[in-house]
């Protein structure tokens, strides 16, 4: 299997210079329309910013979190401001964050940083969370669900909903790729990054999508956390949406009406 092809999903997916510059405009349009707080500090780093798009009417529901992906290297919370549409529209307020990024940073380091903006939120809004995430994102999603938040001083249910999409929970196949260049992962770190190989989270639910044409290295982290993690105590599901690549996965959150958004909706129970 060559890993750098497995994992390259820009060569895989050759349009997608287009599909993300249709995120720009398409994130533009949702904050030039949308009643939002652009920039609000959770940190002391440049990019420890996030922005919270607050709904017509306030179900004073959880707040649903998601986390941009770019492979822990690229992008910002800029891109994705669009996605928040799906559950505004059922009445959640959605925070998105930026975060710094590799190699200025390592993946551990992300990873804390994500911890602290799921504390500001708690200290600042008082409403437990539901963690999405997309590509890395998914990856910190699952990281956040299985922090152990009462260690930190914070409810030890803060986050008990996660869905990941097209996350990448065990690391160590990166240490192969061009990727790792900027990641500048060990086997140490890729295991210590790695929450596939943490203890599982109890009593949580996780969801796990990726687009059916998407690599059969993304399929497969999706199918082996999932049937970890359910195997060992949490409630997961293991979703390939068809005819879906990594870029196209993630259009479901804009849409009110989507499988994705409802059926976390449905998990937590807002609906």
């Amino acid at each position: 299997m060559n890993l750098d092809q497995e994992y390259d999903n820009r060569a895989r997916v050759p349009e997608h210079p287009q599909i993300i510059d249709g995120w720009v405009k398409q994130a533009q349009k949702y904050r030039n329309n949308s009643n939002c707080d652009i920039d609000l500090a959770y940190g002391d780093m440049p990019r420890q910013r996030c922005d919270m798009f607050r709904p017509d009417r306030d179900r004073k529901g959880p707040i649903v979190i998601f986390i941009h992906g770019g492979y822990w290297k690229a992008l910002d919370k800029s891109y994705f401001s669009h996605l928040a549409a799906g559950f505004n529209a059922h009445g959640l307020n959605v925070l998105m964050p930026s975060y710094s990024l590799c190699p200025q940073v390592h993946i551990t380091d992300i990873i804390t940083e994500i911890r602290l903006l799921c504390a500001w939120s708690w200290r600042t809004y008082r409403r437990k969370l539901i963690v999405t995430g997309h590509s890395a994102g998914g990856h910190l999603a699952a990281a956040m669900l299985a922090s152990d938040w009462h260690e930190m001083g914070l409810p030890a249910d803060l986050v008990n909903t996660g869905l990941s999409i097209s996350g990448i929970f065990d690391l160590r196949p990166l240490l192969a790729t061009q990727i790792n260049a900027e990641l500048q992962l060990d086997e140490y770190s890729a295991r210590k990054a790695s929450p596939l190989l943490w203890p599982t989270p109890e009593n949580k639910r996780f969801e796990s999508w990726v687009g059916g044409d998407e690599s059969s290295e993304f399929i497969r982290n999706s199918a082996t956390i999932s049937a970890c993690w359910s195997g060992a105590g949490t409630a997961t599901s293991h979703v390939v949406v068809p005819d879906k690549n990594h870029f196209s996965v993630i259009e479901q959150l804009a849409d009110p009406e989507s499988h994705m958004v409802k059926t976390m909706l449905n998990i937590a129970r807002i609906r």
